[in-house]
């Protein structure tokens, strides 16, 4: 059989179908969760949320919440780690000369954010780790906005936010591995590494049989969780060590069968499902009254919103000016102050780490404010892109006229 070629930008184009719709999912499951804990049945949701499932054997009793971050998650990393060994193998990260603007873009809008929540939360209970919240951006919730609102940008700019989108995830990935590390187990490590390098070998061997992966999967994320690691490093583990290049003859390479069969699932179940539990947040005058009077919440609205568009856009015209990286093609800078824009839009993994990384009188406060945050930079972004969207549809109109 011949092998069907599969296109990165085709590849790129179903992605972007899959998170729109899961973009969707994910603000309905935010929704439920905002207006579930505020209502009368509010104890009902942390109830739910805090009932302990799972056998004590290596330490597996935990709460629903719980199993939504550690678990459910880890399918999005595996997702994301898919997806980050084909943008590196075949994809736009591929190429050092296309690849330079995104991944400086998204180091400035990395860094930049960190910088300006840690100086404004400087000295609160938890500074030390909320620098990290604002560094995230939100593929399924940015994706969905830009298909939203932006229908005639040129293909290059949706190109650059998803690769600036994956190149930030990796770095929120190193941020969650390295940072949110309890203690170490060396004969779990241990366990851990000889179950990769197993998958690895079955990978090289061209094995495809599911009872065997699924089984190792599952061994590699527990003895991850037990090492005191956060367990959704597992699927990222798992992800990057995944076969990518089609062999002659093969319909399609492992990576992006299981990205074709598995994305949907993390992006329609996995992270709504996390949102339904991260998201529960009091909203009330005492509440709100928090969120803005409070240097973490403070924080993590201003790293978002003003570090995420400065850092993006500021690294974006050094490294232009420097000759490192072009703009997208048939795109100007008002096009990359939009994105950028959306790039302030944290969400999933900003949850995460604030649920990771905070004191637990900080936790609710910092989530509302990444919940205020991201629906703010969605609403701009939504008008800029609208607004740039416009302006391409003209230009086009105009060519062809």
């Amino acid at each position: 059989m011949a092998r069907r070629r599969t296109h990165p930008k085709a590849e790129f184009a179903r992605y972007l179908r899959t998170e729109t719709t899961g973009g969707i999912v994910l603000l309905i499951g935010t929704a439920i969760a905002l207006i579930w804990v505020n209502s009368a049945f509010g104890d009902s949701y942390v109830a739910l949320r805090d009932a302990k499932i799972g056998p004590d054997l290596l330490h597996l009793n935990l709460s629903v919440g719980t199993w939504a971050k550690d678990g459910l998650l880890a399918l999005f990393f595996f997702v994301v780690g898919l997806e980050l060994k084909r943008e590196l193998v075949v994809g736009e990260l591929s190429n050092i000369k296309a690849a330079a603007l995104p991944i400086v873009a998204a180091i400035g809008g990395m860094v930049i954010p960190a910088i300006i929540a840690l100086a404004i939360s400087w000295g609160e209970p938890g500074y030390e780790r909320a620098w990290a919240i604002p560094m995230a951006t939100d593929i399924a919730f940015a994706l969905g906005v830009l298909a939203l609102t932006a229908r005639h940008l040129p293909s290059s700019a949706r190109i650059f936010l998803l690769s600036l989108a994956v190149v930030d995830d990796l770095g929120a990935i190193i941020v969650i591995a390295v940072l949110f590390t309890s203690g170490f187990d060396l004969v779990a490590a241990g366990v851990a590494l000889v179950a990769l390098a197993v998958y690895w070998l079955l990978q090289k061997k061209r094995v495809r049989t599911a009872w065997l992966y699924v089984p190792l999967a599952v061994v590699v994320w527990i003895a991850i969780h037990t090492t005191g690691i956060h367990a959704t490093i597992a699927g990222v583990a798992l992800g990057l060590l995944t076969r990518v290049r089609a062999d002659p003859g093969e319909e399609e390479a492992p990576a992006i069968r299981l990205e074709h069969r598995l994305q949907p699932y993390s992006a329609l179940i996995a992270v709504p499902v996390f949102a339904l539990f991260a998201a529960g947040v009091p909203i009330n005058a005492e509440a709100m009254t928090t969120v803005f009077t409070s240097k973490i919440p403070l924080a993590v609205m201003a790293g978002l919103i003003g570090g995420k568009l400065i850092g993006i856009v500021g690294a974006s015209a050094i490294a232009v000016r420097l000759g490192i990286g072009r703009l997208p093609s048939r795109t100007n800078w008002r096009d990359i102050t939009a994105l950028a824009m959306l790039g302030a839009v944290g969400f999933t993994v900003s949850l995460l780490i604030a649920d990771l990384g905070l004191p637990e009188e900080a936790r609710e406060p910092a989530k509302s404010a990444v919940l205020i945050a991201s629906a703010t930079a969605s609403l701009l972004a939504a008008a800029l892109l609208s607004k740039r969207s416009k302006a391409h549809a003209q230009y086009n109109n105009a060519q062809e006229a």
